[in-house]
């Protein structure tokens, strides 16, 4: 076991060798770092990479039946992780069971458990979503999905709804930015304005 307590559950090693083998790298490690986080969750970054030739900030660990080349910035934020197979999905895909995964900031938290429990509900009837980004100096950063996204009522959504129900429920939040590109997705209500 390594230092960071990052381990990986055999039937991971077997898919990861699988994975390997059929790119005809079988030398290949998993590379694993986060790049972000959705909602409370962390969004991960999973691919084959060659252990012998590391990118840079990266470093070699043994987790286990196999090694993962794990980003250097996101060690911590991986301790006590282990690299599974989600056998819900056809196939199995490699996911990763992290402790670490929530708001550390209580502020965050409580926002989004007004989305959680008040918003996402209402907005997912119309196939909807709304991620919490982050929470920087009582300005709440969100972004919405599915069916909101591009939705000729977003900023109605937005206005009389989801700010409506963070401010009630959490008074120090005194701003809510909408950071969606609304003239992106398959059938957009807002257009990109042609020249």
């Amino acid at each position: 076991m390594n230092e960071w307590g990052i381990a990986v559950t055999d039937a991971a090693a077997a898919k990861i060798a699988a994975a390997a083998a059929s790119a005809r790298t079988p030398g290949a490690c998993l590379r694993v770092a986060i790049v972000g986080q959705s909602g409370s969750g962390f969004r991960y970054d999973l691919g084959l990479a060659d252990p012998a030739d590391p990118p840079t900030g990266h470093i070699v660990i043994d987790a286990g039946p196999v090694s993962l080349l794990v980003e250097e910035a996101t060690l911590e934020r991986l301790r006590g992780s282990t690299v599974d197979v989600d056998a819900t999905v056809f196939g199995g895909a490699i996911t990763v069971v992290n402790p670490n995964e929530g708001w550390s900031d209580p502020l965050a938290t409580r926002v989004q458990m007004v989305l959680d429990q008040q918003v996402n509900p209402g907005v997912a009837s119309h196939g909807g979503f709304v991620e919490l980004l982050e929470v920087r100096e009582a300005t709440a950063y969100i972004a919405l999905g599915g069916g909101c996204q591009g939705c000729g009522m977003a900023d109605v959504t937005l206005r009389q709804g989801i700010e409506v129900a963070i401010k009630a429920a959490v008074p120090e939040i005194v701003a809510i930015v909408d950071t969606t590109d609304h003239a992106s997705g398959t059938n957009p209500y807002y257009q990109p304005s042609k020249k």
